[in-house]
Protein backbone atom coordinates (compact mmCIF):
# COMPACT_ATOMS: atom_id res chain seq x y z
CA UNK A 1 0.00 0.00 0.00
CA UNK A 2 1.23 3.44 -0.91
CA UNK A 3 0.73 4.96 2.52
CA UNK A 4 2.86 2.22 4.13
CA UNK A 5 5.67 2.72 1.63
CA UNK A 6 5.64 6.49 1.95
CA UNK A 7 5.48 6.26 5.74
CA UNK A 8 8.56 4.01 5.75
CA UNK A 9 10.33 6.46 3.44
CA UNK A 10 9.33 9.30 5.76
CA UNK A 11 10.74 7.47 8.79
CA UNK A 12 13.99 6.80 6.91
CA UNK A 13 14.20 10.46 5.85
CA UNK A 14 13.37 11.53 9.39
CA UNK A 15 16.19 9.47 10.92
CA UNK A 16 18.63 10.83 8.33
CA UNK A 17 17.44 14.36 9.13
CA UNK A 18 17.91 13.91 12.87
CA UNK A 19 21.48 12.74 12.32
CA UNK A 20 22.44 15.33 9.69
CA UNK A 21 20.74 18.30 11.35
CA UNK A 22 21.45 17.22 14.92
CA UNK A 23 25.18 17.02 14.25
CA UNK A 24 25.24 19.89 11.73
CA UNK A 25 26.31 17.59 8.91
CA UNK A 26 23.82 18.71 6.26
CA UNK A 27 25.78 19.99 3.21
CA UNK A 28 24.47 23.04 1.38
CA UNK A 29 23.69 21.04 -1.77
CA UNK A 30 21.27 18.91 0.28
CA UNK A 31 19.14 21.82 1.54
CA UNK A 32 16.33 20.68 -0.79
CA UNK A 33 15.89 17.70 1.54
CA UNK A 34 14.12 19.97 4.07
CA UNK A 35 11.36 20.83 1.59
CA UNK A 36 11.12 17.21 0.49
CA UNK A 37 10.71 16.22 4.14
CA UNK A 38 7.62 18.41 4.47
CA UNK A 39 6.31 17.16 1.13
CA UNK A 40 6.50 13.58 2.41
CA UNK A 41 4.66 14.58 5.58
CA UNK A 42 1.99 16.39 3.57
CA UNK A 43 1.59 13.41 1.25
CA UNK A 44 0.93 11.22 4.29
CA UNK A 45 -1.74 13.69 5.36
CA UNK A 46 -3.30 13.62 1.88
CA UNK A 47 -3.34 9.81 1.85
CA UNK A 48 -4.95 9.82 5.29
CA UNK A 49 -7.83 11.95 4.00
CA UNK A 50 -8.32 9.51 1.13
CA UNK A 51 -8.31 6.61 3.58
CA UNK A 52 -10.74 8.41 5.90
CA UNK A 53 -13.18 9.90 3.39
CA UNK A 54 -12.72 7.79 0.28
CA UNK A 55 -10.86 8.46 -2.96
CA UNK A 56 -13.14 11.19 -4.32
CA UNK A 57 -14.10 13.07 -1.15
CA UNK A 58 -10.65 12.64 0.40
CA UNK A 59 -8.88 13.90 -2.72
CA UNK A 60 -11.21 16.90 -3.00
CA UNK A 61 -10.64 17.73 0.66
CA UNK A 62 -6.85 17.40 0.32
CA UNK A 63 -6.80 19.56 -2.81
CA UNK A 64 -8.98 22.16 -1.11
CA UNK A 65 -6.63 22.33 1.88
CA UNK A 66 -3.53 22.53 -0.32
CA UNK A 67 -4.73 25.31 -2.63
CA UNK A 68 -6.71 27.33 -0.07
CA UNK A 69 -3.75 27.52 2.31
CA UNK A 70 -1.38 28.25 -0.56
CA UNK A 71 -3.59 31.16 -1.63
CA UNK A 72 -3.84 32.46 1.94
CA UNK A 73 -0.05 32.21 2.32
CA UNK A 74 0.42 34.03 -0.99
CA UNK A 75 -1.96 36.78 0.13
CA UNK A 76 -0.09 36.99 3.44
CA UNK A 77 3.30 37.30 1.81
CA UNK A 78 1.98 39.72 -0.81
CA UNK A 79 -0.08 42.05 1.35
CA UNK A 80 0.27 41.02 5.00
CA UNK A 81 -3.25 39.55 4.97
CA UNK A 82 -4.21 37.72 8.17
CA UNK A 83 -0.73 36.62 9.30
CA UNK A 84 1.17 39.90 9.15
CA UNK A 85 3.83 41.24 6.81
CA UNK A 86 6.55 38.77 5.79
CA UNK A 87 8.50 37.58 2.76
CA UNK A 88 9.69 34.12 1.79
CA UNK A 89 13.33 33.68 0.86
CA UNK A 90 14.65 31.29 -1.78
CA UNK A 91 16.06 28.93 0.87
CA UNK A 92 12.86 26.87 0.84
CA UNK A 93 12.52 26.57 -2.94
CA UNK A 94 10.87 25.70 -5.24
CA UNK A 95 8.63 28.74 -4.96
CA UNK A 96 5.53 29.54 -6.99
CA UNK A 97 4.34 33.16 -6.94
CA UNK A 98 6.84 33.72 -4.15
CA UNK A 99 5.46 30.95 -1.92
CA UNK A 100 7.28 27.64 -1.36
CA UNK A 101 5.35 24.66 -2.74
CA UNK A 102 6.21 22.79 0.47
CA UNK A 103 3.93 25.17 2.43
CA UNK A 104 0.81 23.60 0.95
CA UNK A 105 2.12 20.16 1.91
CA UNK A 106 2.92 21.40 5.41
CA UNK A 107 -0.69 22.50 5.86
CA UNK A 108 -1.90 19.08 4.70
CA UNK A 109 0.19 17.52 7.45
CA UNK A 110 -1.06 20.04 10.01
CA UNK A 111 -4.72 19.54 9.15
CA UNK A 112 -4.62 15.74 9.00
CA UNK A 113 -2.75 15.34 12.27
CA UNK A 114 -4.72 17.93 14.23
CA UNK A 115 -7.98 16.52 12.86
CA UNK A 116 -7.30 13.17 14.50
CA UNK A 117 -6.21 14.75 17.79
CA UNK A 118 -9.20 17.09 17.88
CA UNK A 119 -11.62 14.31 16.93
CA UNK A 120 -10.31 12.09 19.69
CA UNK A 121 -10.78 14.90 22.21
CA UNK A 122 -14.15 16.08 20.87
CA UNK A 123 -15.78 13.07 19.14
CA UNK A 124 -19.04 14.94 18.50
CA UNK A 125 -17.34 17.49 16.26
CA UNK A 126 -18.71 21.01 15.92
CA UNK A 127 -17.22 24.33 16.99
CA UNK A 128 -15.34 22.90 19.97
CA UNK A 129 -13.71 20.27 17.73
CA UNK A 130 -12.65 23.01 15.29
CA UNK A 131 -11.29 25.14 18.14
CA UNK A 132 -9.21 22.24 19.51
CA UNK A 133 -7.93 21.58 16.00
CA UNK A 134 -6.96 25.25 15.69
CA UNK A 135 -5.12 25.10 19.01
CA UNK A 136 -3.28 21.98 17.85
CA UNK A 137 -2.17 23.85 14.74
CA UNK A 138 -0.94 26.85 16.75
CA UNK A 139 1.09 24.52 19.00
CA UNK A 140 2.96 23.30 15.92
CA UNK A 141 3.61 26.86 14.77
CA UNK A 142 4.97 27.89 18.17
CA UNK A 143 8.11 25.93 17.28
CA UNK A 144 8.05 25.86 13.47
CA UNK A 145 7.92 29.62 13.02
CA UNK A 146 10.81 30.54 15.36
CA UNK A 147 13.01 27.83 13.84
CA UNK A 148 12.13 28.71 10.25
CA UNK A 149 12.62 32.44 10.89
CA UNK A 150 15.41 32.71 13.44
CA UNK A 151 17.52 29.69 12.45
CA UNK A 152 16.70 28.64 8.88
CA UNK A 153 15.59 32.04 7.52
CA UNK A 154 12.99 30.46 5.25
CA UNK A 155 11.01 33.67 5.62
CA UNK A 156 11.66 37.14 7.00
CA UNK A 157 9.15 38.98 9.19
CA UNK A 158 8.71 42.67 8.49
CA UNK A 159 6.29 43.05 11.39
CA UNK A 160 7.52 42.19 14.85
CA UNK A 161 6.33 40.81 18.18
CA UNK A 162 7.51 39.78 21.65
CA UNK A 163 7.72 36.06 20.80
CA UNK A 164 11.00 35.76 18.85
CA UNK A 165 10.09 38.93 16.92
CA UNK A 166 7.08 37.19 15.37
CA UNK A 167 3.81 39.19 15.36
CA UNK A 168 0.84 37.80 17.32
CA UNK A 169 -1.25 38.09 14.15
CA UNK A 170 0.69 35.13 12.74
CA UNK A 171 -0.54 32.76 15.44
CA UNK A 172 -4.03 34.24 15.27
CA UNK A 173 -3.96 33.65 11.51
CA UNK A 174 -2.89 30.04 11.99
CA UNK A 175 -5.78 29.49 14.38
CA UNK A 176 -8.33 31.08 12.06
CA UNK A 177 -7.20 29.13 8.98
CA UNK A 178 -7.09 25.83 10.88
CA UNK A 179 -10.44 26.55 12.58
CA UNK A 180 -12.22 27.21 9.28
CA UNK A 181 -10.68 24.18 7.58
CA UNK A 182 -11.62 21.97 10.53
CA UNK A 183 -15.21 23.16 10.16
CA UNK A 184 -15.09 22.03 6.54
CA UNK A 185 -13.65 18.67 7.61
CA UNK A 186 -16.42 18.44 10.20
CA UNK A 187 -19.02 18.85 7.46
CA UNK A 188 -17.33 16.04 5.53
CA UNK A 189 -17.38 13.88 8.68
CA UNK A 190 -21.15 14.29 9.00
CA UNK A 191 -21.54 12.69 5.59
CA UNK A 192 -19.36 9.72 6.47
CA UNK A 193 -19.40 6.99 9.06
CA UNK A 194 -17.73 8.05 12.31
CA UNK A 195 -15.91 4.70 12.42
CA UNK A 196 -12.81 3.78 10.46
CA UNK A 197 -11.93 0.23 9.47
CA UNK A 198 -8.48 0.33 11.08
CA UNK A 199 -7.00 2.36 13.93
CA UNK A 200 -3.59 2.43 12.23
CA UNK A 201 -4.20 5.51 10.00
CA UNK A 202 -5.44 7.50 13.00
CA UNK A 203 -2.56 6.53 15.25
CA UNK A 204 -0.09 7.14 12.45
CA UNK A 205 -1.27 10.75 12.18
CA UNK A 206 -0.72 11.29 15.91
CA UNK A 207 2.77 9.81 15.59
CA UNK A 208 3.40 12.12 12.63
CA UNK A 209 2.27 15.11 14.72
CA UNK A 210 4.67 14.22 17.53
CA UNK A 211 7.59 13.43 15.22
CA UNK A 212 7.26 16.68 13.28
CA UNK A 213 7.15 18.75 16.44
CA UNK A 214 10.01 16.78 17.99
CA UNK A 215 12.21 17.49 14.97
CA UNK A 216 11.66 21.23 15.26
CA UNK A 217 12.07 21.14 19.04
CA UNK A 218 15.47 19.54 18.49
CA UNK A 219 16.42 22.26 15.98
CA UNK A 220 15.12 24.95 18.31
CA UNK A 221 17.09 23.61 21.27
CA UNK A 222 20.27 23.38 19.19
CA UNK A 223 19.71 26.96 18.03
CA UNK A 224 19.16 28.23 21.55
CA UNK A 225 15.39 28.80 21.25
CA UNK A 226 14.79 27.41 24.72
CA UNK A 227 11.46 29.08 25.41
CA UNK A 228 9.96 27.81 22.17
CA UNK A 229 11.35 24.32 22.75
CA UNK A 230 10.08 24.15 26.34
CA UNK A 231 6.67 25.71 25.67
CA UNK A 232 5.99 23.49 22.67
CA UNK A 233 7.13 20.36 24.51
CA UNK A 234 4.73 21.01 27.39
CA UNK A 235 1.74 21.93 25.22
CA UNK A 236 2.31 19.02 22.86
CA UNK A 237 2.52 16.57 25.77
CA UNK A 238 -0.73 17.94 27.22
CA UNK A 239 -2.81 17.84 24.03
CA UNK A 240 -1.50 14.43 22.91
CA UNK A 241 -1.99 12.84 26.34
CA UNK A 242 -5.54 14.19 26.57
CA UNK A 243 -6.27 12.93 23.06
CA UNK A 244 -4.75 9.52 23.78
CA UNK A 245 -6.85 9.09 26.93
CA UNK A 246 -10.04 10.01 25.09
CA UNK A 247 -9.33 8.05 21.91
CA UNK A 248 -12.02 5.57 20.82
CA UNK A 249 -11.27 1.98 21.86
Amino acid sequence: MWENRIFKLFIFWYICGVILLGFDLLPSWLEWANAFFLMLAGTLGFLYFIKRFGAVSGSMLGILIFFSTFIVEWAGADSGFLFGSYDYTDRFAPNVFGVPVAIGFAWLMVMATTHVIARWIVPAGGLLYAAVGGIGAVIIDLIIDPVAYQIKQYWIWEDTGIYYEIPWTNFFGWFVVAFVLHLIIDLAMKKKSMAIASELPEKRMVVLYVLMIAMFIMLGAIGGLWLAAFLTTVLTAVIVLVAWKRRPV
